[in-house]
């Protein structure tokens, strides 16, 4: 699916640092989407071996590996993936034309 995320080259960058560092086995970061925080749902990004996780979305941008849960690609399509580091904190962020709301610290969102 070409258009499902975008992944900016800080992201691309940041994951690959990640993944020099990443357990045994693991060869990619898998983002998925879950139920919670107060305003319905929250990203979720872990270590992911490829081998083992079949019928995810597979993109590969710059040499970082990212899969995509199934369960969570209606929530994802459109967005685009970024890693931002200012003086108070250092972390991925998703722009999501699909989001209705946030909440107010940014760590959920809704649909």
């Amino acid at each position: 699916m070409n258009n499902l995320l975008s992944i900016t080259t800080n992201a691309t960058d940041q994951i690959k640092t990640i993944m020099s560092n990443a357990p045994d086995g693991m060869d990619s970061v898998v983002i998925g989407v879950d139920k919670s925080g107060c305003s319905g749902y929250s990203y979720k990004l872990d270590f992911g071996n490829s081998a083992d996780l079949k019928n995810f979305e597979v993109i590969i941008q710059d040499g970082a590996k990212v899969l995509i849960d199934p369960k969570a690609t209606m929530f994802l399509l459109g967005s685009t993936m970024d890693y931002k580091n200012d003086k108070l904190s250092s972390r991925f962020v998703f722009e999501n034309p699909n989001e209705k709301n946030t909440c107010g610290c940014g760590e959920s969102f809704s649909i």
